[in-house]
């Protein structure tokens, strides 16, 4: 028997990212299995540790430290995603542990409480360790027979752990009774009085038909035939035991319309019959599914998580946005019921623990969720899908710096499933792999209603630089949004870019708010009279004089979704307004709340940035109005071009979905830039080959694979110091193929009180280069004493 726990530390340390041996002592025998956290000493003090596996010989020579105490009654990792966990921390050059905790949810990686409850009746030891109660803390200490028989108890259902987020999440409950032993039922008519007439109707009621378990009063009282009052007050005569009865917070909403399979087009069902091949015949290929926006990609996906769900297999799909979200789950939701469960960011850390819990015990087949979910603790998948593929929000900025399509991908092979990207406008890597038949490509070349994609209109702003009562309106769009309004239809406008304006200045001396801690203007906030740091935080009130001349001409220039929704109320002081950005969106269920109002035509125009460009799906929608196409074509990143396209196609396919026609209106001062012309031509093609000649020029992906290293540190010598020396370490290892950029500084070079600087390395096959990162991390801990802080990024989907 296993006497060793290869165990792996929660210390954020290179040297300490490896598994350390540790003896299970003979009172936690048969306790401990890996994908378990247990607490174990580390140096002089005691950490937390995840088990990652288990031997009967020890690789360290002296004498083990045994562990102290075992965390969970049941493993929090399967092994499947234990290996993952190890896979992504390999290929992502991140800690170990950072990656298992990744995978669980927030209210287990925070300081939490642990508590058991009573699902059943328990033998003499349990009634001894519960009293009355059906909820007691995790005792602090077990003895190792209690130890034993609580995981006896676990296993047999009789008891659950519960984690309970402190200052932040509780479990949800309410008030519950359950009944004493025959013995005191019968004793207790003996002893009411006569006057109690509503407890003594209870007592009859409960005598002829008993229940069983714990109950709300509420339902006793409704079994019974009395008022809640007469069970509240049997609970406090003590004839009614107390409990605390868990209620399981459900994101969904639980009154949806059952839907049903819809008749497929001639294109869909050739899709989907592929897929469905895959799925049953446990194929892990990779289909790229390019469908024009309105095509019906996603009841190609219903079908296909339907064929899973045939086969006892579970489903996985990934979208992109908290915003897209709802829809989406509303859709899945519909179609298969209690299945479903949900798991992104706008969930409280309560609701997704709750959530992740119903995926652990298989009470969930189908998840829907955003990047994190790719971690889902499904088994059996059948197939994964991923849709809005090529969305830059599923790569994770930080540590671990994961993209959750190489998750997904890696899962497929593990599980034997297809996965489906699926996209209107793929990614040129994802596109370009469809090219070399190393991804399947399925079109849906036409909308499921026939009717043709919405006619876009290009404004060249540059003739309209001198109208100075409406610099951000077209005389074209402004038309357009009026005759909408006439007819009852419904708008969109997107410009990506949120706040009041871009910069607050001096008309006078040409001073500019800057944030302190960054090298960057401050974005005014004028709704929230505040000037505000998009990068740091960083808040101060709006300035009425100028803190260097003290002249009162203070100006906002530039516009940002806030500045346009006053704007557009004064133009239209009839049209209802709908903002959405991350302001507006910043309380639970603000994405749902906005949706659900513009879905129920309360508003005439939907203003708002990114979030509105993908998956929105509404019938009288018949005009789309981009304020400003070129926020995005300035930056310093060579995927400007494709974000600009992709976002302009995107937001352009929320026009015309239903009945009535549509139109797209789209203001630019880059008029014949070749991203904006093929957008308006909603030409993917065309793009998809013209952006491939840039990128091989310029030897960009996907013909070369990149990796970003960022070095920061409080002071901007050391940095430099430190990237330079980098670089020459880096080099010799290269072969003279791979192109090194840098190090130069970032073009925000300051942000909250840190420099940074950074190295672009491109290349094709670089069998030194992963080796020379991993030494690089390991060496990087020496540099700590500086505070500077290395970051590896592979296939960086920023580099500003």
């Amino acid at each position: 028997m296993a006497q060793i726990a290869r165990v792996v530390v929660d210390v954020a340390t290179r040297q300490t990212d490896q598994p350390y041996d540790y003896a299970i002592p003979d009172s936690l025998t048969g306790q401990v299995e890996p994908g378990m956290r247990v607490v174990v000493p580390f140096g002089r003090r005691k950490v937390q540790g995840f088990v990652v596996a288990l031997q009967a010989q020890a690789d360290f020579n002296g004498k083990l430290k045994p562990i102290q105490s075992v965390m969970d009654l049941e493993p929090v990792l399967n092994p499947e995603l234990l290996a993952l966990s190890k896979w992504v921390a390999h290929t992502t050059f991140s800690f170990w542990m950072t990656t298992m905790q990744t995978m669980l949810p927030a209210a287990m990686k925070a300081s939490y409480a642990r508590q058991l409850i009573r699902t059943a009746p328990l033998p003499a030891a349990g009634q001894a360790l519960f009293g009355d109660r059906d909820t007691i803390p995790y005792p602090e200490t077990l003895t190792p027979v209690q130890a034993k028989q609580l995981r006896q108890w676990l296993q047999q259902d009789l008891v659950r752990l519960e984690y309970v987020v402190k200052n932040k999440a509780r479990a949800k409950t309410r008030q519950g009774v359950r009944l004493p032993d025959a013995a005191k039922l019968a004793s207790t008519a003996q002893t009411l009085s006569p006057r109690a007439k509503g407890q003594r109707q209870l007592l009859a009621g409960i005598q002829a038909a008993p229940f069983s378990g714990a109950l709300p009063i509420t339902t006793v009282a409704k079994q019974y035939d009395v008022s809640p009052s007469v069970v509240e007050a049997a609970r406090t005569a003590g004839w009614l035991l107390p409990a605390v009865i868990e209620v399981r917070r459900n994101p969904l909403d639980l009154a949806v319309k059952r839907d049903q399979p819809k008749k497929l087009t001639a294109d869909q069902q050739k899709a989907a019959g592929q897929f469905i091949a895959a799925v049953t015949e446990r194929q892990p290929r990779t289909f790229l599914l390019e469908g024009v926006t309105g095509s019906g990609k996603t009841e190609v996906y219903l079908q296909t998580i339907q064929q899973a769900l045939n086969q006892g297999r579970t489903a996985l799909m990934l979208v992109p946005e908290i915003a897209l979200t709802p829809q989406m789950v509303h859709r899945v939701h519909a179609r298969f019921g209690s299945a479903v469960a949900v798991l992104h960011s706008g969930l409280s850390d309560g609701e997704k623990y709750d959530e992740w819990r119903r995926i652990q015990h298989h009470q969930a087949q189908i998840v829907v969720g955003a990047r994190s979910a790719v971690f889902a603790p499904l088994t059996h998948i059948g197939v994964i899908i991923i849709d809005e593929e090529h969305e830059t929000s599923y790569k994770q900025e930080d540590s671990p710096r994961y993209h959750a399509r190489n998750v997904a991908l890696k899962r497929a092979k593990t599980f034997h499933c297809p996965v489906i990207l699926g996209s209107a406008t793929p990614s040129l890597e994802s596109r370009a792999r469809a090219e070399k038949n190393v991804y399947t490509l399925v079109r849906l070349p036409e909308r499921i209603n026939r009717k043709p994609l919405p006619p876009v209109h290009v404004i060249d702003m540059r003739e309209n630089t001198g109208n100075r009562v409406q610099p951000d309106f077209s005389p074209e769009l402004l038309t357009a949004l009026n005759t909408t309004l006439a007819r009852h239809e419904q708008s969109v406008l997107l410009l990506n870019r949120r706040g009041y304006s871009t910069q607050a200045m001096c008309r006078n001396c040409g001073w500019i708010a800057r944030c302190p801690n960054c090298d960057i203007s401050l974005t005014v906030h004028r709704s929230q009279h505040e000037l505000v740091c998009h990068y740091c935080g960083h808040k101060e009130p709006i300035p009425t004089r100028c803190p260097v001349c003290h002249s009162d001409k203070i100006r906002f220039f530039g516009s940002g979704t806030e500045k346009i929704q006053d704007q557009l109320q004064e133009i239209l002081p009839a049209a209802r307004i709908l903002r959405m950005d991350v302001d507006t969106t910043r309380k639970k269920g603000g994405h749902a709340k906005i949706l659900k109002a513009f879905g129920e035509q309360k508003a005439d125009i939907l203003l708002g940035t990114q979030m509105i460009a993908k998956g929105l799906d509404y019938p009288t929608v018949t005009l789309v109005g981009v304020i400003n196409a070129d926020t995005a074509l300035g930056l310093p990143d060579f995927r400007a071009s494709e974000r600009t396209f992709q976002l302009l196609t995107q937001v352009a396919g929320r026009a015309g979905r239903g009945d009535k026609p549509g139109q797209v209106i789209i203001q630019t001062y880059n008029p014949d830039h070749y991203a904006i012309q093929f957008a308006a031509k909603q030409d993917y093609e065309g793009f998809f080959k013209r952006e491939m000649f840039v990128r091989h020029q310029g030897k960009y992906p996907p013909y070369y694979y990149t990796v970003l290293l960022t070095i920061s540190a409080p002071q901007e010598t050391v940095t430099a110091q430190e990237a330079y020396r980098i670089a020459n370490d880096l080099k010799p290892l290269l072969s003279p193929t791979a192109i090194v950029l840098g190090p130069t500084p970032r073009s925000i070079t300051r942000i909250n009180n840190r420099y940074y600087y950074q190295i672009l390395v491109k290349f094709k096959k670089e069998p030194a280069l992963g080796r020379g990162l991993h030494n690089l991390l390991q060496n990087s801990q020496s540099l700590i004493k500086n505070k500077v802080q290395v970051a590896i990024d592979f296939e960086p989907q920023q580099i500003m």
